[in-house]
């Protein structure tokens, strides 16, 4: 069983943030899966699928970014899902708007969902980052990520929305490698 979780804030207030472009690539598999029927566990939204023959959860924590860990830890362990076949997306500062990164294992680099569930499980979970860019114009961290992309960045980011949500796709058919070597920035 793969647990894809998409990092976000509950709440109208942050809907299209760039702190939510996690739970807005879960919408999006969730359109194209065709999935509507949502349901509230395990402090979160969730919505169960079959692709391949192997069962998917979707989940959106409920808890607030800081504390999406909660959230996951209780679907980890009443499923009993080992920490490869937990997979994350969430936002990256480090990252120009509309840029992806996937990767199996690493630090939390200054995310506050990912230092949550690493308190929780560890490092080794695979992670689809995609990037919001710094702040610019003079906006603190915290203005940035909760705020939402503007000018020429809503293009990428939502760009980045659709092509995480085919990285995702990718990765449950030809499994995590492949899907870094296909998605993940060339170098050069």
């Amino acid at each position: 069983m793969k647990l894809i979780v998409g990092l976000g804030n509950p709440g109208k207030e942050y809907v299209a943030t760039r702190h939510n472009v996690g739970f807005d690539v879960i919408d999006e598999l969730a359109t194209r899966w065709k999935i509507s029927a949502w349901k509230k566990d395990f402090s979160a939204e969730i919505a169960m699928i079959t692709i391949n023959e192997e069962k998917v959860c979707l989940m959106k924590p409920l808890t607030y970014m800081n504390k999406s860990g909660d959230a996951i830890n209780t679907a980890v362990r009443f499923y009993k899902i080992s920490a490869d076949d937990i997979w994350v997306i969430c936002d990256d500062l480090d990252l120009p708007a509309g840029k992806i990164r996937i990767r199996k294992k690493g630090s939390a680099g200054g995310h506050n969902g990912l230092k949550s569930i690493i308190s929780h499980m560890g490092q080794d979970f695979p992670r689809f980052r995609i990037g919001v860019g710094h702040p610019k114009d003079g906006h603190t961290v915290i203005e940035h990520v909760l705020g939402r992309p503007y000018g020429a960045d809503i293009v990428a980011v939502n760009k980045a929305i659709k092509y995480t949500a085919d990285a995702v796709i990718g990765a449950l058919d030809k499994g995590i490698d492949k899907a870094m070597n296909a998605f993940n920035p060339k170098r050069g």
